[in-house]
């Protein structure tokens, strides 16, 4: 079958809609059955919860990796590699006979993270100009909705079926976009001379997995033992390490350079702290409420009722991240920034302080998706509109990556809180989840501060034809 070179850039944007929203199920699909999942394989609520971190400190490494590799063979080829590697790890996870080879699964399935990123790049290819920044903000609207219905179907499907469902199903649908983005994604130009940095990508996952580690484990390892403290150290030089290396380079991983843009490093910075409260909520709020009741605090939900109770908060990111466009020609991107962090803050303080009753865990779940909405959006257009024309995809790509790391230390920062609180019957006690909460408080309530510093941004650029670019940054991812 040839591909259809002559679709519509409306049939394009279709297509990598689907891709984007397939992967982005991924990141929150299992988030609600990890208990279930624990049970099953018969590991610890620590080790469960790297189901969910190896998957983001897989993406964290392999999105800027993808965009180098992009950048030699070309964005619609690394669009197919990204949904293939999706689509092996979903069956990888489907038949994983432990909780090791589902934790590998995951590892697999995050090289599917370069499915945003080129995404944005493909869209800055076939848009013009003044559309990019409107096409861009819908896809993050999408990109948002997909990582929060996965909480809702999740309970669905495993009551129907089971938890390994979660990875067959994804699996088909991986497959069949595959093939649609394969027929109408446009060919990219002819890939250019480089070289793929794996000094870079070994520092950067080298850090992170020497923080994650002892920041998930250490109220197990304990916070003063050897392991914990020389690890942290580790991690510390070999941050700075990378640092250095990416600096020095001709071709980083991550260009850092762009960060001394006062809209990028601001903004950036914000990606990082909400992108740890918003998985830290993702992860745990369905465990919360499906701790039994017997214990006190717990609702006893069962997935389903948990994603249930979860749906506000998935209709309003939905609503918001689509009207979050519209919306700036009377409120500015900085101000949508500013109540989204302002909302989160709320939000995560009501569920530290008042999650007894369902009605207001639903409430408050609202009330932190209209903030995710809200922020998904502005954080990429505020990006856009800061940068060059020619930087666009490769500023967008650091956004992402940047909140993917946020979202790893987070969701390792949680675990190590509530598991560090043990209760009656090995369940975590309450005040593991009261203090998880209150410091994803401080993470949205510390994303407000530095949302005050971002400039305003300036107006998008229009022109009047589109403009193609012939290859991807390094950091189009």
């Amino acid at each position: 079958m040839p591909r259809l070179y002559q679709a519509t850039p409306r049939v394009t944007f279709s297509v990598l809609a689907a891709a984007a929203a397939a992967f982005a199920l991924m990141q929150s699909l299992v988030t609600p059955v990890l208990p279930t999942i624990q049970q099953d394989l018969h590991t610890t609520t620590g080790t469960v919860t790297w189901v969910l971190t190896a998957w983001l400190l897989s993406a964290s490494v392999a999105t800027p990796l993808m965009g180098r590799i992009a950048d030699m063979i070309g964005k619609d080829r690394t669009l197919l590699v990204a949904l293939g590697a999706i689509a092996l790890g979903c069956l990888l996870a489907a038949v994983a006979p432990n909780v090791t080879v589902l934790i590998i699964a995951r590892v697999v399935q995050g090289l599917g993270a370069a499915v945003f990123p080129v995404s944005f790049g493909i869209i800055r290819d076939v848009y013009p100009p003044e559309r990019v920044g409107s096409a861009i903000g819908i896809l993050a609207a999408v990109i948002a909705s997909g990582s929060g219905l996965g909480i809702v179907l999740a309970g669905p499907i495993v009551g129907v079926l089971d938890w390994r469902w979660l990875f067959w199903i994804p699996m088909i649908a991986v497959t069949a976009v595959a093939v649609l983005a394969w027929r109408v994604v446009p060919a990219s130009p002819a890939g250019v001379a480089g070289r793929i940095n794996w000094f870079s990508a070994t520092l950067l996952a080298g850090w992170l997995v020497a923080l994650l580690l002892p920041l998930s484990k250490g109220a197990t390892w304990g916070w003063g033992s050897g392991r914990t403290i020389g690890l942290l150290i580790l991690a510390v030089v070999m941050f700075a390490a990378w640092m250095v290396a990416e600096l020095r380079s001709t071709e980083p991983l991550i260009d850092m350079r762009m960060m001394r843009l006062p809209a990028v490093w601001t903004t950036n910075l914000v990606s990082l702290l909400f992108g740890a409260a918003m998985f830290g909520v993702f992860a745990f709020l369905p465990q919360l409420m499906q701790v039994p009741a017997s214990t006190g605090y717990g609702f006893g939900a069962s997935v389903t009722t948990a994603g249930l109770l979860m749906l506000p908060m998935m209709v309003a990111m939905a609503v918001f991240g689509s009207l979050s466009g519209p919306l700036t020609r009377w409120v500015s991107n900085k101000a949508q920034l500013l109540w989204g962090a302002g909302l989160g803050t709320i939000a995560c303080l009501s569920l530290a302080l008042l999650h007894d009753n369902r009605a207001i865990v639903a409430l408050t779940g609202a009330l932190f998706g209209i903030g995710l909405g809200l922020l998904y959006s502005s954080m990429i257009n505020l990006i856009v509109q800061s940068v060059p024309r020619h930087q666009t995809g490769a500023a967008s790509g650091m956004n992402t990556n940047i909140r993917t790391i946020g979202a790893s230390i987070g969701t390792a920062v949680v675990s190590s809180v509530v598991t560090g609180h043990p209760g009656a019957g090995g369940l975590p006690a309450e005040s593991g989840y009261t203090e998880a909460f209150l410091l994803l408080a401080v993470a949205s309530a510390a994303a407000f501060a530095v949302a005050l510093l971002v400039p305003a941004g300036r107006k998008p650029e229009v022109a009047s034809t589109p403009v193609v670019l012939p290859e991807l940054s390094p950091v189009e991812v």
